[in-house]
Formats: C-alpha cells, structure tokens, sequence
C-alpha cells in the first residue's frame, strides 16, 4: 500500500489539470497513490486523467455518477484511499517537487494529526503573484475557529492520528473538516516552507471574499454551532486575519 493518497475533486479543469498530474509526478517522494474525482465534467478533464492514468498506475480516476460538489467528490477519493496520509490538492493547483518529502518527514516528527506548509499564489498563467503566505507554527481547535492558515493544497493528514476522516457536504467544506478533527482535541502543525502553488482565477477578489465570508458565518452558527457572540468573536477574529493574508493581492 502507499504511504500517502492525494485527494483531489476535478471538475472542467482541462486548461490546468496536466499541470497538476505534473506536479505530482515530479515529486521527490515517489510512494503515493493519486485519486482525482471528476465531478461530471463537461470538457476533456477525464480523458486528460485516463490518459495520464494509462502511463501512470499511480494515478486513478473515480467517475461521480452526477455532479454533487467537491466534498462529496472528496470523500470519493477518501473512500478509495489506501494510504496512512491523505494529501489534499486541487485540480488547478499545484506542488513544489519536494513538498510530500518535507511535509512527511515533518508530520511523523511532529506526531501531526494535520500538518500545513506556506504557499504562494499563482494567476491563471502560472505566475507567482504576491507575497510568500506563511503559518503559524500549530492552530488548536479554537484557533483554527479564528485562522484562515490551513490552505487546502497544503493540508495533510496522517489518519494514525485523526481518525476517521469524513467530509461534510458543505460550503467551505475541507475548513469544516480540520475542525471536525482538532475539536476532539489534536493540534495542527505548521511547515513554514514554500511547498505549494494557488492558483488563483476567475472570479473578483471581492466576490470571493464576499463569498468566503458567507462560508464561515454559516460554519460557525449551522456547523459548530457556536453562539451569537461565539460567533461574532471568532468572525472579527478571522475577517481581520483573512484582509491581512491578502494585503498584498
């Protein structure tokens, strides 16, 4: 079995997912398995995946029988994986050749049950754009209610420590995960390397934090349950937090 399974959804990413397989395959760590749930795709992102899957037994499409969203395309791949860490990586997105080999030796050192590293973004051109975003050193549960750190192309986890790992159909649903985890009482650890790439496009900045916002407003009050003024705390918290990542977008 390998050690670590990528769990990534795809959905119309032709322009960007030869990248990723790419990014992938160039790994200096070579022992993984890569599950990429296609989510009903419209273009060519499947035959991209089978193509690069008949010349690479690592890699494995996983077909949705109809179009649910990401997380229910991410427990898919989680259905199917085999490994002790689960990588998470989305499909326009992309790693640096030596992340899965630092950020491994990192979590076993650390006893993570979810690790997270720095990253930068990317515009649809794959042009480095911005600043290096870093992390902090390790988030607890309520930590984590009040940071926007663990960006999903970093995440991973080592499912020794976690437990189970389950998606919850929701909007910002790998956030609602890392606290699904640490609220039983786990730490997240942070990698302050550069290891990741975000590509960033399409919609306006202000639409998506308009956007994200939203996300973390319902997660508070639908998900975790926190009180009116919980809520509002860790909001004031996370919005400051969420301008402060991206001052210099």
């Amino acid at each position: 079995m390998p050690l670590v399974s990528i769990i990534t959804p795809s959905w119309n990413v032709e322009r960007f997912i030869g990248e990723t397989l790419a990014s992938v395959q160039a790994q200096t760590f070579t022992d993984w398995e890569f599950l990429i749930a296609d989510d009903c795709s419209t273009d060519r992102t499947p035959a991209l995946i089978e193509e690069a899957a008949a010349r690479d037994p690592r890699i494995k499409l996983i077909r949705q029988a109809k179009n649910g969203g990401p997380a229910l395309a991410r427990q898919a791949s989680i259905d199917q994986a085999s490994g002790r860490f689960l990588a998470f990586l989305d499909s326009d997105d992309l790693w640096l050749p030596t992340k899965l080999e630092r950020q491994i030796a990192f979590a076993k050192e650390k006893r993570a049950a979810i690790s997270y590293t720095a990253f930068r973004r990317i515009d649809e051109a794959g042009t480095v754009t911005g600043r290096l975003i870093t992390v902090p050193e390790q988030l607890n549960y309520e930590q984590l209610l009040k940071n926007t750190s663990i960006a999903t192309l970093t995440a991973m986890v080592d499912r020794e420590v976690s437990g189970p790992v389950a998606m919850k159909n929701e909007p910002y649903d790998d956030f609602c995960l890392w606290l699904s985890i640490l609220k039983h009482g786990p730490v997240a650890h942070g990698l302050n390397e550069d290891l990741a790439r975000y590509r960033v496009r399409g919609v306006s900045v202000s639409s998506r934090r308009a956007r994200s916002a939203g996300w973390v407003w319902h997660i508070y009050r639908n998900v975790e349950r926190l009180s009116l003024v919980k809520s509002g705390w860790c909001f004031a918290h996370w919005a400051t937090r969420a301008w402060l990542k991206r001052r210099e977008f």
